[in-house]
């Protein structure tokens, strides 16, 4: 905490934030304003909801210290910053960003709020560095609605990749190396996102659709007309690094592709060894020759960020924010992004520091969790805490219906 404990001007709210990080750390079974509140001690959850609404500090600088303490703690020349986007379902129309549309979170297309993060995925851990909320047309196309969302007058429509873009530059511009840069099918489909990445000089392994068309020596061809022509002796079984059940082992191949300008750009293909599945990666890195096994891991580092959505919103919350404007989720997922941040760097620091005995699994970010909660975090349980609290629910709840009722009649 005393990493961000300087954009708070005021003891107050540099205290709450300690006990709101604390409680998104806790074993709570929903995490929100009202049961972090109760957790740390507060009578309401108003100091909360003011923390995330009103209170005066900046979420964008407190996300810049989390960035500087993850690459400061992970810190990897071989780290791979990952793009994904990922969607939190939502009922009803007033929290920003939110429509219907497609999610990975529930497969298909749903009411729901979809944001962009940055990972940075190395040898030692991975965490979220950044992140930037989808605002779709329905939102940019309405000043009233976006003003009342807290998004600013002359918000701009952004697609995913440029907000991608907008992440990378500013992690590089904070002065961080980054050689190279992966995503799915979103990112590598969008040629200013790979331009801009080139103009940038940073590499980039960047999924893309079986019919994504790139040019070789012999012309014009779809990704998957060419993995047809890749002779047998071509392919190479290679990990793409370690999953739940051991290494990942695949069939690679690389295709060279033809292009006056400076740099190596290659088509990857992976084949599944089971299934025979394909996917398609479009690669570019600055150096002339760059070996199969560096494509591979960059490759590879993609699936980091899926066990950071899994592990991001099962143990820091990052998806029960119960908020509706703009500035309380910045602040909301900024927060969550530093408790799962100080997880993922506790876990690395254990495993350099007491490797796991042979017969043991290495520590996860779960039993980290866990041991914190047992021997740190002590809530507050005694019963006239609770009993003010079932108090305070119970005048908030007839107020609550008084208002209702009254809007009801207002209607009528």
């Amino acid at each position: 905490m005393a990493q961000i404990a300087g954009r708070f001007a005021r003891v107050e709210p540099r205290r709450r934030v300690g006990r709101l990080v604390l409680g998104l750390l806790s074993d709570l079974p929903r995490k929100n304003c009202w049961t972090i509140a109760e957790w740390a001690g507060e009578s309401t959850p108003d100091g909360m909801q003011h923390l995330l609404g009103r209170a005066k500090w900046d979420a964008d600088q407190v996300r810049d210290d989390v960035r500087a303490y993850v690459v400061e703690h992970l810190r990897d020349d071989q780290a791979v910053p990952v793009v994904d986007e990922t969607g939190d379902v939502k009922k009803g129309t007033d929290t920003v960003g939110v429509q219907r549309q497609y999610t990975g979170t529930a497969g298909r297309i749903e009411n729901a709020q979809v944001a962009v993060y940055l990972l940075y995925a190395g040898r030692r851990g991975h965490a979220a560095v950044d992140r930037e909320l989808y605002v779709p047309r329905s939102w940019t196309s309405d000043p009233d609605r976006c003003r009342a969302a807290g998004l600013g007058d002359k918000t701009e429509f952004a697609t995913k990749p440029q907000l991608a873009a907008r992440m990378v530059t500013r992690f590089l511009d904070a002065g961080h190396r980054a050689a190279w840069v992966a995503g799915d099918e979103v990112y590598g489909g969008n040629p200013t996102l790979r331009a801009a990445l080139e103009e940038r000089g940073t590499g980039y392994v960047l999924a893309v659709a079986c019919s994504h068309e790139v040019t070789t020596g012999a012309g014009k061809f779809r990704a998957d007309t060419l993995a047809r022509k890749v002779p047998k002796r071509a392919w190479q079984k290679l990990s793409a690094g370690s999953g739940a059940k051991g290494h990942r082992f695949y069939d690679w191949a690389v295709i060279d592709l033809a292009d006056l300008r400076p740099g190596s750009r290659q088509l990857l293909i992976r084949r599944n060894r089971s299934t025979g599945e394909l996917a398609y990666y479009r690669c570019y890195s600055p150096a002339a020759a760059v070996p199969l096994t560096t494509l591979v891991r960059v490759a590879g580092s993609r699936w980091r960020v899926e066990e950071f959505f899994q592990s991001g919103k099962g143990l820091a919350a990052l998806d029960e924010h119960q908020v509706r404007r703009y500035p309380s989720w910045s602040r909301w997922v900024t927060l969550a992004m530093l408790a799962h941040a100080f997880l993922a760097v506790v876990r690395a620091n254990e495993h350099d520091r007491d490797p796991a005995p042979d017969a043991l699994i290495p520590l996860t970010c779960n039993e980290i969790q866990r041991l914190f909660i047992t021997l740190v975090i002590r809530p507050a349980f005694d019963p006239a805490h609770r009993l003010g609290w079932s108090d305070w629910r119970r005048r908030h709840q007839a107020r609550s219906q008084t208002s209702h009722y009254r809007r009801q009649a207002a209607r009528t």
